[in-house]
């Protein structure tokens, strides 16, 4: 977790007046859909700064969407990655039983042992496919690591079904392998 988050989450009950459990039974109380709402009301209802109030409401939406709702969330308004998202998924599942699927907010995460890729839509129209190859020199349709910074060494861009070729699938396969 980010430093600044931690510091941020510790500092909740102090500048708030309530814990962070607290605040998301009131949260879960208020039943608000929408983010700005939600952060809306702590600020207006409970006299919440707009730092905090985002926080609490951030952290509350990620402990109650499901990994389906995750993905889901994704891929609204980029229906046509979909296919190629469960063609990765399918490819992955065979490597082993030991892979777990992680979706978080933006992206889903593949881990073995460490984490080996990680699944982005990046556009409407392109999945980011990062991969962690150290010491694989940029080659084929490996590309630098882009948006992924330190966790993905390489980054693989997918528009179509037919872009998941062997190529793409020995690089997953290495990734993986290389991950124990």
């Amino acid at each position: 977790m980010d430093k600044a988050l931690q510091t941020m989450i510790e500092n909740i009950p102090e500048k708030t007046g309530k814990k962070l459990e607290e605040w998301f039974e009131i949260l879960k109380k208020e039943k608000i859909e929408k983010h700005s709402v939600a952060v809306k009301c702590l600020k207006t209802e409970y006299g919440v700064t707009h730092g905090f109030a985002n926080t609490i409401v951030t952290l509350f939406k990620e402990k109650n969407d499901s990994p389906e709702d995750l993905v889901l969330n994704q891929y609204t308004g980029k229906e046509s990655l979909k296919p190629i998202y469960e063609l990765l998924l399918s490819i992955v599942k065979n490597f082993g039983e030991d892979v777990v699927i992680a979706p978080k907010k933006g992206s889903v995460s593949l881990i073995r042992k460490n984490q080996f890729a990680l699944i982005k839509p990046a556009t409407k129209k392109r999945i980011d496919l990062g991969l962690k190859l150290k010491g694989i020199e940029v080659q084929g349709s490996l590309e630098s690591s882009g948006p992924f910074g330190a966790m993905c060494t390489h980054r693989v861009q997918l528009h179509n079904l037919s872009d998941v070729d062997n190529e793409v699938i020995r690089w997953l396969s290495k990734a993986y392998e290389n991950s124990v």
